[in-house]
């Protein structure tokens, strides 16, 4: 078997070819994939050359973890019909070439048990599902706060002032310096930080991946309080300690989610109650995916770039 897919070279060299596949087991399925996103945080990483030391990592490697798609081949196994509609957090499926992620291609084959069916109405907005249940997995579950202050109004950051709304809690401030960003706020404010003069939240969450920003931020928080380090950081993390001391202040470094976070998060989708399909700002077809990759890493106004996979 093989497929067309996004082929990351070496760092700053991306193509769209064809790529071997590895046959599929009993359990496995085999996804036609429609949409799949554009990561500004980890691929992006790999795309400069930024990226720290990682497992699994190499080049080539075919990149995403967001695509969403039809089942066209079920193994015996595997519990899955063909026709049924999937959102694919990645795979390993390819020879030649690491799937570390994985979710850039036309064809997927992938182990049953880590899709997640989905309704095909979702279109394009199916494959954002992973980023939502991330931002999920950092609000919710024993010991969490929603937060109060989030730093950064890109997609992630809007995702957890929306699900900080959706849980009925006070709407949070957002700080962002880009003004092509400030807008879209929906029941929550976004501020330029020197506008805010508040130094007594109790949860910041950041979303911006600036690990320079941690000195300032323990000078917002009251005594107590919580700093949740959301984005993904390739500086050390350091801060002045005296300060953080003085305020008692705790640290909390947020993972990818669980198959818990993708199911309360997809019910919401399902259910209205959060939206996905306006954070969308940016489509091109998969065979102009190197222009794509430009446009998604480089262009500030990119809140999301999805790939049509549908001519592919």
């Amino acid at each position: 078997m093989e497929t067309q897919a996004v082929i990351l070279n070496a760092p700053g060299k991306l193509d769209l070819d064809v790529v071997g596949m590895t046959p599929p087991t009993a359990t496995d399925i085999v996804v036609a994939v429609r949409h799949s996103g554009i990561s500004t945080g980890t691929e992006k990483l790999f795309w400069s050359g930024d990226m720290p030391p990682f497992p699994g990592m190499g080049y080539p490697l075919i990149p995403g973890y967001e695509a969403a798609g039809e089942v066209v081949e079920a193994g015996r196994d595997s519990g899955f019909r063909v026709g049924e509609h999937v959102f694919v957090p990645g795979a390993s499926c390819y020879e030649g070439a690491f799937g570390l992620f994985g979710a850039a291609a036309a064809t997927l084959i992938t182990d049953a048990d880590r899709v997640t069916r989905i309704d095909r109405g979702l279109g394009a907005a199916g494959a954002l599902l992973a980023l939502a249940a991330t931002a999920r997995h950092a609000m919710a579950g024993d010991g969490k706060a929603v937060p109060d202050l989030i730093v950064g109004h890109g997609v992630l950051g809007r995702l957890l002032a929306r699900l900080t709304v959706a849980a009925g809690a006070p709407a949070p401030t957002v700080w962002e310096i880009d003004p092509a960003r400030m807008h879209g706020a929906d029941r929550y404010d976004v501020v330029r930080p020197e506008d805010d003069a508040r130094r007594d939240y109790r949860s910041i969450y950041d979303a911006s991946g600036d690990a320079s920003l941690l000195n300032d931020l323990m000078g917002r928080i009251a005594k107590g309080g919580e700093i949740v380090l959301a984005g993904f950081y390739t500086a050390p993390i350091s801060f002045a300690f005296p300060p953080a001391f003085m305020k008692e202040a705790r640290l909390r470094i947020a993972s990818e989610w669980v198959a818990d976070d993708m199911t309360a998060t997809k019910a919401l989708v399902e259910s209205g109650t959060l939206r996905l399909d306006d954070l969308i700002t940016h489509t091109d077809t998969a065979a102009n995916a190197p222009d794509a990759y430009t446009t998604a890493f480089t262009d500030p106004a990119c809140l999301k770039m999805i790939l049509n996979w549908s001519a592919a």
